[in-house]
């Protein structure tokens, strides 16, 4: 077993929640510790293995029909009282998210607010109609579709956004009647107990939530299991096709949101400064841990020179830290590894070709920012400065996203060839332009390959009613998250029934 870190205060005991019960995991033991402080650990608990993955989908599967019988609005009160209740406990939640995640106090309290909100929506959908009805050839038949559940479906959720992200999924998956088996990521287990504790108290029947807390290995047995009618999942390119290898021969749903590489064009009559300011938030935001980060800037003609001076009074001016600390913008990176992977990254371009245009300090942990990064990968920080890179389209880093504070300024001569580059990646999820041009605005949504296309705004944001999904390896063809009508595409079966009146028997004297 691993040693705990030491910390100032007791970790708290996770355990997982199977067929309605807190029950202790029988694997090794692990913790999730702080990103701020990486010698203090948050939680601790007992990894789940194969006998509870066992009785959670006996659980899950023996659940799910009278959760089913209990009808549309019914479910949707359900999701109603979890609302309220995590909108009593957003405090609380939001401070534990900080400390186990690491982005900034703020932007957890945003996140835990947008959940409250996704959980009041798909709540609000119970009333909606949940079918249609068409024509018929014949004046007695009525034609009608309906929908049914799935069933028992697996969410394998990401630590970057541990309580939006499994909103998004399990809202509506509760919502159509199905069983849910989640297995969140093991950097964030104590923010996903806490959600999971959410729903049971607001009334989610026994077996129908089941959280695993789990490594990887047990994510990949989960999916495998005949007994899972859709996967949800959120994660790299690598475990997403491995999930879908494994869940779509058996005729499994299949629902995947697998990373991005996004590009931003600024054409030269966009004011430098506004739009400048929407780069910085998309780029260096939540530590630059989003999967619609922006994570190249391609600057048309003249607005490269009256981009740069704007960028880079605005990155060296962003404050490094605590996120629990006052007038601190950017936290740490989640784990010391994701930190050695961001500079590797950033040491590979330099050696490229790259050149380093701005950098912020790098936080408490690592002093003031000197080379290539600053301090030491192997010193246990979590910190890395947001840096900007001047680069060209064939650097490494501008085809493989790096997940951290990090962007690269491209230069293009027209809007054809920064068109070119920014669909110059195997990604497709997000895109931007910066233009006061209507026709150059619309031929990037037109042209960018990316599933979701911005205006004068980041790369990063969506509305929890608008369909949110990539193109390419950003994702997979299925029925997009967050909007309501998509969620109930994917977590259900549509079927059209035809009823006509009978005639009844005559009667026999």
């Amino acid at each position: 077993m691993p040693d705990i870190p030491n910390t100032p205060d007791r970790p708290t005991t996770l355990r997982h929640l199977v067929a309605g019960e807190w029950v202790d995991g029988e694997g090794a033991e692990a913790y999730s510790t702080d990103p701020a402080h990486p010698d203090r650990a948050v939680a601790v608990y007992r990894t789940a293995g194969k006998t509870l993955l066992d009785q959670a989908v006996t659980a899950a599967q023996a659940a799910q029909p009278d959760w089913s019988a209990q009808g549309l609005i019914q479910r949707g009160l359900v999701l109603r009282r979890a609302a309220a209740l995590l909108a009593d406990r957003a405090e609380e939640i939001a401070l534990l998210m900080t400390r186990e995640e690491g982005k900034t106090l703020p932007e957890s309290r945003a996140e835990v607010g947008a959940s409250v909100e996704t959980l009041y929506y798909h709540a609000s959908r119970a009333r909606a109609a949940d079918g249609a009805t068409f024509p018929s050839a014949h004046p007695e038949e009525i034609i009608r579709t309906l929908r049914r559940p799935l069933g028992t479906v697996a969410a394998i959720t990401p630590w970057n956004f541990p309580l939006q992200i499994p909103a998004w999924k399990i809202a509506p998956a509760l919502l159509w009647g199905n069983a849910v088996i989640w297995k969140p990521a093991s950097d964030t287990v104590a923010v996903a107990a806490a959600f999971a504790r959410v729903l049971a108290d607001a009334g989610v029947p026994a077996g129908v939530l089941n959280l695993l807390l789990a490594p990887g290995s047990v994510g990949a047995a989960l999916v495998a299991r005949e007994e899972i009618a859709g996967v949800t999942f959120t994660g790299s390119v690598t475990v997403g096709r491995s999930i879908q290898a494994a869940a779509v021969p058996r005729g499994a749903k299949v629902q995947m949101e697998l990373g991005g590489h996004n590009a931003a064009i600024v054409l030269p009559d966009a004011d430098p400064a506004a739009a400048a300011a929407d780069l910085v938030a998309g780029a260096m935001g939540s530590t630059g841990q989003k999967c619609t980060g922006t994570r190249r800037i391609i600057a048309v003609a003249e607005a490269y020179d009256a981009l740069v001076p704007e960028l880079k009074s605005r990155i060296e001016a962003l404050v490094v830290g605590d996120g629990l600390a006052d007038g601190v913008g950017i936290g740490p990176l989640v784990s010391n590894k994701a930190r050695q992977e961001v500079e590797s990254a950033v040491e590979q371009a330099l050696s490229e070709g790259a050149q380093v245009l701005a950098r912020a300090d790098a936080g408490p942990a690592s002093g003031p920012a000197s080379g290539p990064a600053s301090g030491s990968a192997s010193d246990g920080s979590c910190y890395y400065p947001p840096t900007l890179l001047a680069g060209h389209p064939g650097l490494t880093i501008c085809h493989e996203e790096v997940f951290g504070p990090v962007t690269t300024l491209v230069r293009a001569a027209d809007l054809d060839e920064a068109i070119r580059i920014a669909n110059g990646t195997r990604f497709g999820l997000t895109a931007a332009v910066f233009t006061c041009d209507e026709r150059a605005v619309r031929r990037c949504v037109e042209e960018l390959d990316a599933g979701l296309v911005k205006a004068n705004a980041p790369t990063t944001g969506s509305e929890l009613h608008a369909p949110f999904g990539g193109l390419r390896d950003s994702s997979f063809p299925a029925p997009r998250e967050q909007n309501g009508d998509s969620g109930a595409e994917f977590f259900t079966w549509s079927k059209t029934a035809y009823l006509r009146t009978g005639t009844p028997a005559r009667s026999r004297s």
